[in-house]
């Protein structure tokens, strides 16, 4: 049996979904795939069904009723994944900006380091994204060294979704207890794993822009994420913080 699965969440990536898929299952290590799909108006998941028929001991498919955000989707993902008995479950976008070459570096990470967590990370040893403008690169780097400050964490991309987690980081995590949908979604699992005293660590990858189909950030997403790790670290502080 195959021991690591890759949850993809997918809202309108009819350009992309048959590619990424193809790409992972033809990788050297063995990896089932999770597509999560959010009833993309696109036949994104009419797609994966289609190739369902092709792969079908290593593609699976969770369809729901509409766009209820990453966060939601992935946890979602994390609870099939537990019912299905892997060790080693991983986050990735489905618009080739996580490269699938690099989920064999991160298992490699889990299984022949010592690590819990391993982080695709763009930020460990410097700055490696292609594609994004500089305001975009600013952002995102800023928000990293905020949320660091503001949690204490030892990671250079606390941001980061392209992650693998070994399976007793989600059992010890209560998944219900998660409060963020958007990106904070990624801060607040790895604040929680960092909480538990799971030994995290960054693997440097580089992060390219989609160039097919639309980016799914918002104002909105970024908003969460400021205000929402100063409220996660004040309940850490008075134990009033649900792990």
């Amino acid at each position: 049996m195959v021991d690591s699965l890759v949850i993809i969440p997918t809202y309108n990536e009819i350009e992309n979904v048959e590619r990424i898929i193809k790409n992972v299952l033809a990788l050297q290590r063995d990896f089932d795939i999770l597509i999560v799909d959010d009833n993309s108006p696109d036949g994104t998941a009419a797609k994966v069904k289609e190739l369902q028929e092709i792969y079908q001991e290593n593609l699976f498919l969770v369809e729901r009723e509409g766009k209820l955000g990453l966060g939601t989707a992935y946890i979602t993902g994390f609870k099939w994944a537990l019912e299905n008995s892997y060790e080693y479950i991983f986050e990735m976008d489905a618009d080739f900006s996580h490269n699938p070459n690099d989920l064999i570096r991160l298992y490699n990470a889990c299984t022949k380091g010592s690590s819990d967590v391993a982080i695709g990370s763009r930020y460990v040893t410097g700055v490696n994204v292609v594609n994004w403008p500089m305001s975009r690169v600013l952002l995102s780097w800023g928000a990293s060294r905020y949320v660091r400050l503001i949690t204490g964490m030892n990671i250079h991309d606390t941001t980061a979704g392209f992650v693998c987690y070994k399976r007793e980081v989600l059992e010890k995590i209560n998944l219900d207890k998660i409060k963020f949908v958007g990106y904070a979604f990624q801060i607040e699992m790895k604040f929680k794993a960092h909480l538990l005293k799971f030994k995290i660590k960054e693997v440097p990858v580089i992060f390219t822009d989609r160039t097919r189909g639309n980016s799914k950030m918002s104002k909105g997403i970024i908003s969460e994420a400021v205000f929402g790790v100063l409220a996660m670290k004040l309940k850490s502080l008075f134990n009033s913080y649900d792990i």
